[in-house]
This record gives C-alpha cells, structure tokens and sequence, in this order.
C-alpha cells in the first residue's frame, strides 16, 4: 500500500462486543456496527465471527461496499497442533471470500479446541513441531493467493507468551499480527517486540489495557472474560500500552499495513446511549495524533 497511516485505520466488530466465542454476551447487528465504523471515519473492517457478515464472497462485497468499507480480512481461529486435522481446508473455503472482497492479511490464531479464551493444554515436542509445520503451509497457501498470513498471539491459545512468540519467530516463516493487548496480558512489552523485529510484523491490533488487570490474568486471579468484563481494555491512551513508542518503531520501519482498533468489549444488552463507538471514536482520534506526530 502507498497511502497515508491515517487512511489504514480500520475497525473491528469485537469492539462493538461481537466475537465468537459462545456466550460471550449481547452481539449488536452488522448494519449498526458497520454504520458506525463509517461515522467515525474508519476506512475498512475486519471480517468478524462467521455469521457477522454474508458467508457467499458476492455477498459479503456488496454489505461491505453498500457502507463503503474496504475488508482487510479477519480473525481466524484454527486448530493448528492435532494430528490428523487439516486447517488447511478451512483456510482455502475462507480465502474464497477474500478474492471477492480484496481482503488482504489472513490473522491465524492457534486455538486451543477448547470453548473461550480461560485455560489452555500445553504443547509438547510433537505438538509444537505440527503446529510450526501448519503455521509455514498456511503462510504458502495465503501467499498463492496474493493474502498475508500473520499468526496472532492470543490469550488462552496455544501461541500467548513471550516464549512462545520467540520460537516462532524462530522456527516458522509466519509474519505477527501485532496486537498490543494480548502481548501486555501475555507479559510480552509490544513496544520492546515491536523494536526488536518490526520486519516481522504486517499487520496490528491496537489496544490498551489496564495493567493491574492484565497481571491478575497472568497470575490467574482474574480468567480472561472476567477481566475483559472489568474493563480490562482501555481507549487508546487511557491504559498503560506505549501506543507512541510503537507507532515510531512501525513507522521508521516503513510499516504499510493497518492499524485495526480492537477493545475487546462484552456488553449485556442492548446499549443505552451511543454505546461502544464513543470509545472506539475516542481510540481513532489518539490514534491519529499520534501518527500526525510521529510519522
């Protein structure tokens, strides 16, 4: 891409508390959500859970295009580590739906087969070696297709702290979805990462978190959805993420990917006000200070 940072800022439908995880709490409409993406000057979304948007490719580029959005792809939970289950047939149906809709970077994450984001197995030598094998062929498989694949470490999935990040750094050609939160939560500083190896990432997810909850999550006080519900992720700039520092490393890099806004958010019906968006607003605007600053 050659345009302007400050038009590859894009939202994403967990902000307005859509997600895929059953019983997550109250899910908004796609027109409401897609509706305010644009009112706050968004340029594009990711795809959201299945369901959010229309699964036919044709479909789904005309919801995207009657709002004028752009997709930049989405969030894609595989199971990546068992033997005997292919995630590759499940990333070609989706890549499907991209082509239609010129989206761009496919965010893998490497979940657990569990329901949520609260406990995890751990991976053993074989586990670990399945998992690095399927992160490379879904790499190639994106790239035949002209889509960047990036691995994004998550909470309560098999890839969550810094350990695990450093091996695939090192031992898988997979780009990183850098997202801000789940690196902090997983005791990862995204700024030091972001410093260390900008030429791996393509693609990040901003958020801001309270850091006194980010711990009890580490130490288990908190599970991930109780934490979430307390507030855990913060505007862009009210929480204790160096959303400066990280900007400025991208940017001397010469990053040209997209800024996605993601605050996790569970609501417990309907909102009463504007709801969501006016923390989503309040992210696009920090955002795009600091890029006008340091870019």
């Amino acid at each position: 891409m050659t345009t302007s940072p400050l038009d590859r800022i894009a939202g994403a439908p967990i902000s307005w508390g859509v997600c895929e995880v059953p019983g997550w709490g109250y899910q908004l409409t796609p027109e409401r959500v897609l509706k305010e993406m644009r009112e706050i000057g968004l340029a594009a979304t990711e795809i959201g859970p299945e369901g959010f948007l229309p699964a036919e490719p044709g479909a789904m580029a005309q919801v995207l295009a009657d709002h004028d959005l752009h997709a930049v792809g989405g969030f894609t939970p595989l199971l990546l580590h068992v033997p005997g289950h292919d995630p590759l047939p499940v990333a070609e149906q989706l890549l499907e739906s991209y082509a239609a809709s010129d989206a761009e970077v496919l965010v893998l994450s490497a979940i657990t087969g569990q329901d949520g984001y609260d406990s995890r197995p751990e991976l053993d030598a074989d586990g670990w070696r399945l998992l690095l094998s399927n992160l490379d062929r879904l790499t190639a498989l994106a790239a035949e297709r002209g889509v960047r694949a990036v691995l994004h470490p998550h909470v309560g999935t098999m890839i969550e702290n810094g350990d695990e990040v450093r091996r695939v750094l090192e031992h898988s050609a997979i780009s990183l979805c850098l997202d801000t939160g789940h690196l902090l939560i997983g005791g990862t500083d995204p700024a030091e990462l972001t410093r260390q190896a900008p030429e791996r990432i393509a693609h990040t997810h901003m958020k801001d978190v309270d850091a006194a909850l980010a711990a009890k999550v580490r130490s288990g006080r908190l599970t991930y959805t109780e934490a979430v519900r307390e507030g855990m992720y913060r505007p862009l700039g009210a929480g204790d993420v160096d959303v400066r520092a990280i900007v400025t490393h991208l940017g001397a890099r010469g990053y040209d990917g997209w800024y996605v806004l993601e605050q996790d958010t569970i609501l417990a019906g309907e909102p009463t006000g504007k709801g969501p968006v006016d923390e989503v607003w309040e992210s696009a605007e920090h955002l795009r200070s600091v890029l006008r600053a340091t870019v």
